[in-house]
This record gives C-alpha cells, sequence and structure tokens, in this order.
C-alpha cells in the first residue's frame, strides 16, 4: 500500500476528531463576561487537545512523506496511533466539565501518553524500514524530545491524583515543546 492512502485515512480521522471536539463546544447561556467565564475550561482544554492532534498531524505529514510504500504491521501501528488519538474528544470534554477533578485530568495524561508511545513505535517502524541500517538513522534512537514526552506525561497523570493544576501545567508545557518541528527526518532522508 502507497503511504499517501494511509495518509489520506488519518487525515480523515484527525479531520473527524477535531469536528467532534468543536461539535461539544456549548456557547454560553448570557451574554456577559461570567458566562464566559463559566466555559472557560471547556475552552482552554478544547484548545490545548486542539494543539495535540495539529502537532501530530503535522508530524504524521512528514513521517508518510517519507515513506514510498506502508507494511502491514506499519498499518497496524498507524491503526493503533489512531485509536488512542479517537479518544481525545472524550477526556476533552470530561476535563473540560470537570476541570479540578483528579480523574479526567489523569485519564487525559493517560490518553497522551498513549498517544505518545504509540506513535512512537509508527515512526520508528517507518524510520527502520527506511534506514536499512544506515549509521545515520541511529539520531532517531536518541529522540529525547519523544523520551521526555512519555515520561512527562506518566509524571503529569499520577501529579493529577493530587493536583490537577500541575498536571494541566505539564501537558501545556509538553505541547509548547512539540511546537518547535523536530526536522530530524529532513535530515535523515531529505524530506522537505
Amino acid at each position: 500500500m502507497t503511504s499517501q492512502r494511509m495518509e489520506a485515512f488519518s487525515d480523515g480521522v484527525l479531520a473527524i476528531v477535531i469536528t467532534i471536539m468543536v461539535l461539544k463546544l456549548e456557547l454560553p447561556v448570557d451574554l456577559d463576561i461570567s458566562s464566559l467565564y463559566l466555559i472557560a475550561p471547556t475552552l482552554l482544554a478544547y484548545a490545548l487537545s486542539y494543539i495535540y492532534v495539529g502537532i501530530y498531524w503535522a508530524n504524521h505529514h512528514h513521517l508518510a512523506g517519507v515513506s514510498k510504500t506502508i507494511s502491514g504491521s506499519t498499518l497496524l501501528k498507524n491503526l493503533h496511533w489512531l485509536f488512542w488519538i479517537t479518544l481525545i474528544p472524550v477526556v476533552t470534554e470530561w476535563v473540560g466539565t470537570h476541570p479540578f477533578a483528579p480523574m479526567p485530568a489523569m485519564f487525559y495524561g493517560v490518553i497522551l501518553f498513549m498517544c505518545s508511545v504509540t506513535y512512537h513505535f509508527l515512526q520508528r517502524d517507518i524510520v527502520r524500514r527506511l534506514s536499512h541500517d544506515d549509521p545515520g538513522s541511529l539520531e532517531w534512537d536518541r529522540d529525547l524530545k519523544g523520551r521526555i514526552s512519555i515520561t512527562a506525561y506518566l509524571i503529569a497523570a499520577t501529579t493529577a491524583v493530587f493536583i490537577p493544576a500541575v498536571s494541566y501545567i505539564i501537558y501545556a508545557a509538553i505541547a509548547l515543546i512539540w511546537l518547535i518541528p523536530d526536522t530530524r527526518l529532513e535530515k535523515l532522508f531529505g524530506e522537505s
């Protein structure tokens, strides 16, 4: 199968995820500032989740761009990653509705952790298939940003049980780290 088919399918799933999230947003009942304050947690949860889905979309686009063909195991890894991505709207709504409750904050971290781990295995699969023992591909195994993210999600999910606000700060910090583009694919395979 070509990588374009996997990318098109994934793009469709990610578009649906964002659509579901935006459809869950409710307008304020009253037309004053206090009404906006009441829906602020929902808007913030939406914004953070939107940023995460956008970051994954951009990185997935680059990842699929370096591949010409996709193996069956790569497709399964992609589907596994997409499964966890599709749970983002559920935890986003839960966090927006109960922002200071430990369980929603913890599950938000668990979902982000699983998205990160499954994406890590997906990109590792594609890079290994492309590199064919290229010494330059060893740089990929030193994925500091990825490892920091995975560890931080675990810490944040655990922290959420005690102090949910701290876990949200960690989730936002990880998103900020990933807004800086990862240029390793371009360096390794010359993709633009």
